[in-house]
């Protein structure tokens, strides 16, 4: 993953409400969620809540798709673990270097 990537998902999950919403699709698993579901776990009003599953859905962090006249909204979780395998890829290396060259 490169920087650009990680930061724009990091981003898209810069706010308390935009991170609720992911945290209850997680929960939900791949089935995933409708708007109104969303809404009824997180508290977020309707028109707030659009704005933040579009803002997610840009970042590549949510999909949605329709069913009927429901969206199913779905974590992307492959997404959401190269994030945080972005976040610790790196995790001691600077310990383990100097371990290394006190021998």
């Amino acid at each position: 993953m490169e920087w650009e990537e990680a930061a724009s998902g990091f981003a898209a999950m810069g706010s308390e409400a935009r991170l609720k919403v992911i945290r209850a699709l997680v929960r939900a698993g791949r089935d995933g969620l409708s708007v109104g579901d969303i809404q009824a776990r997180t508290d977020i009003p309707a028109s707030t809540l659009a704005h933040h599953l579009k803002f997610l859905a840009g970042a590549g962090l949510v999909t949605q798709e329709r069913i009927g006249r429901t969206v199913i909204n779905r974590a992307c979780f492959e997404h959401i673990e190269d994030l945080g395998r972005f976040l610790v890829s790196e995790c001691c290396a600077d310990q383990m270097q100097r371990n290394a060259a006190n021998g």
